[in-house]
């Protein structure tokens, strides 16, 4: 089955974030060149929901602002809803009730925090979901504290009766290993009403989501429950070192991409590739390269070690970037080569040129950044400061040193050397001076 249109999400996302020790709302920290919440926008959109509802609480205009510009937002409906205060998660979909009555098919249930949940796993959720019941992901850990642990009926293992939370659990029922993700596909009719119904009699004092699991069942519906395999899309992220292990998981699944797209990345644990960059296939990328989210590299290039490519960088075929290069907002043509310790900015390189090693393109003034074009086929000799704006023309050639000034615009076929570069004269008859 594919999902229907007509199902709706439901991200759960107005936690402070209080151990993150950060003045970001906590679904706005980077994760592989952008929000953490985008992840969970493309985790929704897989699914194809008529809307897409996220609960905010703490720092909501940032958030939703970012929700927003999410590139997928015009795929699907969104609505922000407001949760104050938080009062768990049950209340946290609640405050969704307006938005839910009436419908049809699933209520998924995600969480802002998780970033690394495969949209696969979601669809194969949806899909296991029984008519009038619901599905949800489990997980069996070696150590389940501070989970929920899922309960089953001994005669029909396969059922789920409910969920116990860990703080009200038996000490028989915190020996069980079998915890509840989180994840909910939920039937939509009836929904707002059982919502209605939860209480907050409990340890915590919450209205916890997991109640509606024995609400379905003592209703006499079905609840299935779908193993994850890979125990890493259950990564939460409620601390920055948690943040930092949710982006390994993510930045590996980038890597493999690329890998499987015919790009040879020779060390992959040195290598940082942000969502949203496109390399060609034959591409070589050497150790301790670090590529920016939107940069665009073609077939047969070679980048690194130790590169950084930033926004807005281009390599057209065949070019190559190396040792300590930095390039941003730069276009380097076919077969350029900048392979020694450079600095590339506000540039387009002509194809077939040779930037030197220690090369600068200075485009920044001190209040504005400047642009510079340097032609086909030049030759920019070692150790040169080109110092935007200006323009090298085709087949062009600076000296070793040579310290091009702002606005110089050197002819095609020139020499110029010096501090400042100038052109080297010739006496009759061709000769050098």
């Amino acid at each position: 089955m594919t999902p229907s249109p007509t199902h709706a999400v439901a991200i759960l996302a107005a936690g402070k974030g209080t151990r993150m020790r950060s003045p970001l709302a906590k679904v706005l920290h980077p994760l592989c060149g952008r929000p953490m919440l985008h992840w969970v926008l493309d985790q929704a959109a897989a699914l194809a929901p008529g809307k897409t509802l996220i609960v905010l609480g703490d720092r909501s205009e940032a958030v939703e602002a970012s929700a927003a510009a999410h590139e997928g937002a015009g795929g699907t409906t969104q609505a922000i809803v407001r949760q104050e205060p938080q009062l768990g998660t049950g209340h946290a979909l609640q405050c969704c009730s307006e938005h839910l009555a009436g419908g049809g098919g699933a209520v998924v249930v995600l969480y802002g925090d998780m970033p690394a949940l495969r949209p696969e796993t979601l669809v194969a959720l949806v899909e296991a979901r029984p008519e009038g019941g619901a599905s949800l992901l489990v997980a069996e850990l070696e150590d389940p504290t501070g989970y929920g642990r899922i309960l089953r009926d001994p005669a029909h293992p396969e059922q789920v009766v409910g969920i116990v939370e860990e703080r009200d659990a038996s000490s028989e029922q915190r020996a069980l290993r079998e915890v509840n993700v989180g994840v909910y596909a939920l039937p939509a009719e009836g929904l707002p009403e059982r919502l209605a119904a939860l209480r907050n009699d409990n340890a915590q004092g919450e209205y916890y989501l997991t109640d509606l699991i024995a609400m379905l069942v003592a209703d006499g519906a079905q609840v299935r429950a779908v193993p994850l395999a890979d125990l890493g899309e259950a990564r939460g992220v409620n601390t920055l070192a948690q943040l930092g292990e949710a982006r390994a998981i993510v930045q590996e699944r980038i890597l493999e991409q690329h890998l499987a797209a015919g790009v040879l990345i020779e060390d992959p644990a040195t290598t940082y590739i942000d969502h949203g960059v496109t390399i060609g296939a034959g591409t070589h990328i050497l150790p301790c390269t670090v590529i920016r989210s939107g940069v665009v590299i073609g077939a047969d290039c070679e980048v690194g070690p130790f590169s950084h490519l930033r926004v807005g960088s281009t390599l057209e075929d065949g070019a190559e970037v190396g040792n300590f290069t930095e390039t941003k907002k730069a276009t380097l043509g076919r077969g350029v080569k900048a392979k020694h310790l450079s600095y590339l900015g506000d540039v387009n390189i002509g194809a077939g040129t040779n930037i030197g090693a220690g090369t600068i393109v200075a485009n920044y003034d001190g209040k504005a950044k400047h642009h510079t074009e340097i032609g086909p086929d030049a030759f920019v000799g070692s150790g040169s400061v080109l110092i935007a704006p200006s323009t090298v023309g085709r087949g062009a050639t600076t000296g070793g040193g040579a310290i091009v000034t702002r606005g110089s615009q050197i002819p095609d076929g020139e020499v110029w050397v010096g501090v400042p570069a100038r052109p080297i004269r010739r006496r009759e008859g061709g000769e050098d001076l």
